[in-house]
C-alpha cells in the first residue's frame, strides 16, 4: 500500500529510518526510532494495516549482521552474544513506528511485555535477523497504543517469541509514566 504519503509506505529503507530518527518522518514531537547504534534493525521490508492474524496490522524487519556490531564486543567477551533485550527492543521501535505510521501523535514509550520465551541465540556467525510483529490490538484515540505479539527469527530460525508487549504514543511525558504504573490496588 504506497498512497503516495511518505509516511505511509509499505517498506522503508535505511534512509527512511534515519529520516523517522531525526523525526523528519511523523513531524516533531511524534514517533521516532533511536538513532544508531540502538537502532535495530536495518529496513522494514513490510508493513500494512490490515495484515496479520487479527488484521491489526504486522510489521517486517531485518537487520544484517556482522561480528562487528558494537554490542558482540562487550556481551560477553570471548563468548559474544547479542543481548535479547536488544531483540525486544527492536520489537518495540518497530510497534512505536507502526503507531506513528497509522498517523498516531506523540512520542513512543514501551509499556511493558506480557511474556518472552527465548530458544535460540543471535552469534557473531548469524547472517540476519529477522523481526516479526502481529498486532492484536491497535487503539488510536486520545489513547494511542498498540499491543502485539513478536517473533525475532536468525538465518530463519525462531530465536524467541513474545506475547503482549505493549507500546504507546503520548504528547505528556507523566501520561506515559502513568500508563505504564500498575493500577492501586
Amino acid at each position: 500500500m504506497d498512497t503516495g504519503n511518505p509516511a505511509r509506505k509499505s517498506s522503508f529503507d535505511l534512509a527512511g529510518l534515519l529520516a523517522c530518527a531525526r523525526g523528519e518522518l511523523f513531524g516533531p514531537g511524534n514517533a521516532r526510532l533511536p538513532l544508531p547504534p540502538m537502532l535495530m534493525f536495518d529496513r522494514i521490508t513490510k508493513i500494512t494495516d490490515n495484515g496479520g492474524g487479527a488484521g491489526k496490522g504486522e510489521v517486517e524487519a531485518e537487520l544484517d549482521v556482522n561480528p562487528n556490531l558494537w554490542f558482540f564486543k562487550c556481551h560477553f567477551q570471548d563468548d559474544p552474544v547479542m543481548p535479547g533485550c536488544l531483540g525486544l527492543d527492536a520489537l518495540w521501535q518497530m510497534v512505536g513506528f507502526f503507531l506513528g505510521w497509522m498517523g498516531g501523535l506523540g512520542k513512543g514509550r514501551a509499556l511493558g511485555v506480557g511474556e518472552v520465551k527465548f530458544s535460540g541465540m543471535v552469534l557473531p556467525t548469524a547472517k540476519k535477523i529477522t523481526y516479526y510483529v502481529e498486532l492484536k490490538r491497535v487503539i488510536m484515540r486520545k489513547l494511542v497504543m498498540g499491543v502485539a505479539d513478536g517473533i525475532v527469527k536468525v538465518d530463519g530460525q525462531v530465536a524467541f517469541e513474545v506475547k503482549d508487549m505493549k507500546v504507546g504514543l503520548f504528547q505528556d511525558a507523566m501520561a506515559a509514566l502513568q500508563a505504564a504504573a500498575p493500577a492501586p490496588a
